[in-house]
Protein backbone atom coordinates (compact mmCIF):
# COMPACT_ATOMS: atom_id res chain seq x y z
CA UNK A 1 0.00 0.00 0.00
CA UNK A 2 1.48 3.35 -0.63
CA UNK A 3 2.63 4.94 2.38
CA UNK A 4 0.20 7.68 2.54
CA UNK A 5 -2.70 5.73 2.99
CA UNK A 6 -1.73 2.83 5.26
CA UNK A 7 -3.08 5.36 8.44
CA UNK A 8 -6.30 6.07 6.53
CA UNK A 9 -6.81 2.43 4.83
CA UNK A 10 -9.23 1.32 7.64
CA UNK A 11 -11.66 4.40 7.42
CA UNK A 12 -11.51 4.11 3.75
CA UNK A 13 -12.45 0.54 3.36
CA UNK A 14 -14.84 1.02 6.75
CA UNK A 15 -17.89 0.99 4.07
CA UNK A 16 -17.05 -1.88 1.54
CA UNK A 17 -16.05 -4.00 4.79
CA UNK A 18 -19.55 -3.55 6.85
CA UNK A 19 -21.42 -3.59 3.66
CA UNK A 20 -19.70 -7.11 3.04
CA UNK A 21 -20.07 -8.29 6.83
CA UNK A 22 -23.78 -7.86 6.17
CA UNK A 23 -23.70 -10.11 3.25
CA UNK A 24 -25.90 -13.06 3.75
CA UNK A 25 -23.44 -16.19 3.72
CA UNK A 26 -20.63 -13.70 4.90
CA UNK A 27 -19.28 -15.42 7.94
CA UNK A 28 -16.33 -13.44 8.55
CA UNK A 29 -14.35 -10.29 6.95
CA UNK A 30 -11.42 -9.11 9.36
CA UNK A 31 -8.30 -6.90 8.45
CA UNK A 32 -5.33 -7.12 9.91
CA UNK A 33 -2.00 -4.66 9.81
CA UNK A 34 1.16 -6.23 9.61
CA UNK A 35 3.29 -5.58 12.88
CA UNK A 36 6.35 -5.85 10.37
CA UNK A 37 5.46 -4.09 7.78
CA UNK A 38 2.77 -1.35 8.42
CA UNK A 39 2.14 -0.58 5.12
CA UNK A 40 0.74 -4.07 4.97
CA UNK A 41 -3.08 -5.45 5.51
CA UNK A 42 -4.11 -8.67 5.20
CA UNK A 43 -7.67 -9.45 4.86
CA UNK A 44 -9.18 -12.65 6.00
CA UNK A 45 -12.73 -13.43 4.83
CA UNK A 46 -14.82 -16.32 4.78
CA UNK A 47 -18.45 -17.27 2.77
CA UNK A 48 -20.18 -20.31 2.73
CA UNK A 49 -20.63 -21.63 -0.60
CA UNK A 50 -23.82 -19.58 -1.36
CA UNK A 51 -22.13 -16.74 -0.42
CA UNK A 52 -19.06 -16.07 -2.02
CA UNK A 53 -20.61 -15.50 -5.64
CA UNK A 54 -23.07 -13.07 -5.10
CA UNK A 55 -20.14 -11.04 -2.80
CA UNK A 56 -18.13 -10.14 -6.30
CA UNK A 57 -21.69 -9.03 -7.62
CA UNK A 58 -22.44 -6.28 -5.65
CA UNK A 59 -22.62 -2.68 -5.79
CA UNK A 60 -20.27 -2.23 -2.88
CA UNK A 61 -17.93 -4.51 -4.58
CA UNK A 62 -17.90 -3.11 -7.87
CA UNK A 63 -17.12 0.59 -6.18
CA UNK A 64 -14.52 -0.52 -3.95
CA UNK A 65 -12.55 -2.53 -6.42
CA UNK A 66 -12.86 0.19 -8.64
CA UNK A 67 -11.58 2.83 -6.02
CA UNK A 68 -8.68 0.79 -4.03
CA UNK A 69 -5.89 1.05 -6.66
CA UNK A 70 -5.41 4.63 -6.06
CA UNK A 71 -3.98 3.73 -2.44
CA UNK A 72 -1.98 0.23 -3.88
CA UNK A 73 1.48 0.34 -4.49
CA UNK A 74 0.50 -3.69 -6.84
CA UNK A 75 -1.99 -5.67 -7.48
CA UNK A 76 -3.13 -7.33 -4.13
CA UNK A 77 -2.20 -11.26 -3.65
CA UNK A 78 -4.93 -13.54 -2.73
CA UNK A 79 -4.95 -17.43 -1.35
CA UNK A 80 -8.56 -18.66 -2.46
CA UNK A 81 -9.70 -22.05 -0.75
CA UNK A 82 -12.76 -24.11 0.03
CA UNK A 83 -12.51 -25.77 3.23
CA UNK A 84 -14.78 -27.59 5.69
CA UNK A 85 -16.96 -25.79 8.72
CA UNK A 86 -18.21 -22.88 8.97
CA UNK A 87 -15.45 -20.93 11.53
CA UNK A 88 -12.13 -21.59 13.37
CA UNK A 89 -10.94 -24.98 14.90
CA UNK A 90 -8.86 -24.82 17.81
CA UNK A 91 -5.23 -24.55 17.87
CA UNK A 92 -4.24 -27.98 19.26
CA UNK A 93 -0.64 -27.16 20.15
CA UNK A 94 -1.99 -24.51 22.61
CA UNK A 95 -4.84 -25.46 25.55
CA UNK A 96 -5.92 -23.11 27.61
CA UNK A 97 -7.70 -24.42 31.14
Amino acid sequence: MKPEWADRWVEFSREFTEATRAEPGNLWFDWSRSVEDPHEFVLVEAFTDDGAAPHVNTEHFRKFTAEAPQALVETPQIISRQIDGQGWDRMGEITVP
